[in-house]
């Protein structure tokens, strides 16, 4: 199978508003070579995985995994599921079929991670998923546990050193894009029905990225924190000292899904997102034609999602993508 890439995508052509100025990527992001090649495929449980090594970022390569519907016939729809690293979107480890994690030391096994296991679950309700390491990993790749919050800022603030005007969410949120290039470049994906799902930091990888990105045509976001003071914005892997900046100017996240131009979005609150969440979702403009297209889902149970949440999550993707 050969997948064919255009340059990468930044946001420049797209109506940004102030948000631009901080999240689209530098201009050395342009001209990287993109290089994209299949590592290893594996037949596992009631589908397959296949693991590709691609560049996302001058000299940096990221691990993804696909998970692939077995059988599957005519152009399947695809979901992007971002997170730490993507055996723990899979519930397990391709190499073994195991739940051990030799890359989550801080983690007795990848059970931990059970109830945001989005590539199993979507591969078996016939889409294409795509999760893959996230920068912490590839842009300082320094001996730490994978989910180890020093690991985290080292990575921002190397970042921030080499990059002083972007910051760590529109790393994020570039490297996130990267998947969608994947899944458009996939023969197999009917490029007009990618969606997007992700967990707190996935969360916020999957607000931002399909906000901004036209090819995602709908988002699933669980437990991020959509407001400022909500979670853990201020930290260098997302917006450093420059959450100050967009404060004062007035930018928040009922702007940012503004831009989405009422792209449907379901929001699964449980702990850092709660009922208050669902005022700011709806002050988004776009929607006034059409309310259905935000949802709030709030099981207030704590930050991890109770399966009736996530199967929410998921009929909702379906709504829009089947």
């Amino acid at each position: 199978m050969r997948l064919a890439f255009a340059a990468p995508l930044l946001l420049a052509s797209v109506a940004l508003g102030g948000w631009g100025e901080y999240v689209d990527a530098p201009a050395s992001y342009a001209a990287f070579p993109r290089r994209v090649e299949r590592v290893a495929a594996y037949r596992c449980h009631d589908f397959d995985v296949e693991e590709y090594r691609q560049a996302n970022g001058p000299g940096t390569f990221q691990r993804v995994m696909l998970a692939v519907p077995r059988g599957a016939s005519g152009l399947m729809p695809a979901v992007a599921a971002p997170f730490y690293f993507p055996e723990a979107t899979l519930g397990f480890d391709p190499k073994t079929g195991g739940v051990e994690s030799p890359l989550a030391p801080a983690r007795t096994n990848l059970t931990y991670y059970a109830e945001v296991a989005y590539l199993s679950d979507l591969a078996r309700r016939g889409y294409m998923a795509a999760s893959a390491e996230a920068y912490h990993l590839t842009y300082d790749p320094r001996n730490a546990p994978v989910d180890a919050w020093a690991k985290w800022g080292h990575a921002g603030r190397k970042l921030l050193r080499d990059h002083p005007s972007w910051t760590g969410i529109g790393k994020l949120t570039f490297d996130t894009r990267l998947l969608v290039d994947l899944l458009c470049a996939d023969p197999r994906v009917d490029t007009n029905r990618i969606g997007i799902i992700g967990h707190s930091l996935g969360g916020k990888m999957a607000f931002y990225a399909g906000c901004l990105d036209p090819r995602i045509k709908v988002i699933v976001a669980s437990d991020f924190g959509i407001g400022w003071d909500q979670t853990n914005w201020q930290d260098a892997w997302y917006w450093g000292e420059k959450l100050k900046e967009v404060r004062a100017k007035g930018m928040d996240h009922a702007g940012l899904l503004s831009l989405s131009g009422g792209k449907p979005f379901c929001l699964i609150a449980g702990k850092f997102d709660d009922a208050s969440s669902g005022a700011m979702m709806r002050r988004a403009k776009g929607y006034e034609r059409n309310p259905e297209r935000l949802r709030l889902v709030n099981h207030a149970s704590g930050h991890r999602p109770p399966p009736a949440a996530t199967q929410a999550g998921y009929e909702f993707l379906d709504r829009y993508l089947k």
